[in-house]
């Protein structure tokens, strides 16, 4: 059993999935900020891998990327960051990124340092499910990585239920067809939540974009197991000089610590 189906075996409700993009605000800050996650009240750790062309993400997050990429941040790099972080955070790891910058890696190599470094499971929003079933979805079970499907509330039913299927680890609901970040109103997100509920799906939903404070947060878990916040994490950080202190404060206005 993965440490995401531990986890979630663990703790079926309000599981908090923090999005941070990896060397932002500074290269090096990787692996301080993933400790004070953790030790603060974080369930689950999303790693972004920087990238050019993020399609998914809205500006927050391009933003944090392209500082990160012109601190010199590299999926190479990242896996030096990561080496020994087993060491000193055990909650479930992911990465989040899309398919350019990891085929130019080398799709199977890629696998196989994230499961070597202690990474759990993958998102990679632009990785079609043909793919996926054809190719890739063999290669990331064979390094035993958990992954991640995207769905919408304008995904079909029958859809929903072939992405369930394909995932493992949990299912990553969006709360709307737009990018991460920006002010969500969560009342139609419950309508399309507790659609999802009545599938009966296989794994845990998770609830992303435009969850921000402990009011969105809450919301999102009502009708599912959780959300991930992201951008106002990211802002949050934004010219931060004690990356620990500031993850400290942010959580703390979500979890009520």
């Amino acid at each position: 059993m993965s440490r995401i189906q531990q986890l979630f075996n663990r703790k079926q409700q309000h599981v908090l999935n923090v999005y941070i993009t990896a060397g932002y605000p500074q290269l090096h800050d990787t692996l301080p900020i993933m400790q004070a996650l953790q030790a603060h009240g974080a369930d689950l750790i999303e790693l972004g891998m920087p990238y050019s062309d993020p399609l998914a993400d809205g500006p927050v997050i391009q933003q944090s990327s392209s500082i990160a990429l012109a601190n010199g941040m590299t999926i190479a790099t990242l896996f030096e960051q990561l080496k020994d972080m087993r060491h000193s955070v055990s909650v479930p790891v992911i990465l989040m990124g899309y398919m350019n910058p990891v085929l130019q890696y080398g799709f199977e190599q890629f696998c196989a340092d994230a499961a070597a470094a202690g990474v759990d499971g993958l998102i990679l929003p632009d990785l079609p499910e043909y793919e996926f079933e054809t190719e890739y979805g063999a290669i990331i079970k064979k390094y035993g990585l958990d992954f991640i499907f995207l769905v919408t509330p304008e995904t079909a039913p029958e859809r929903v239920q072939h992405l369930d299927a394909l995932s493992s680890g949990f299912l990553y609901a969006v709360s709307s067809s737009s990018t991460t970040g920006g002010n969500k109103d969560f009342s139609p997100v419950q309508d399309y939540l507790q659609r999802l509920q009545s599938y009966q799906l296989r794994n845990p939903v998770l609830v992303g974009f435009g969850v921000k404070d402990k009011a969105s947060f809450e919301a999102a878990a009502a009708h599912s197991n959780g959300a991930i916040i992201g951008s106002a994490f990211i802002k949050a950080l934004e010219g931060s000089t004690d990356v620990q202190a500031s993850t400290r404060q942010f959580l703390a206005g979500i979890l009520d610590h």
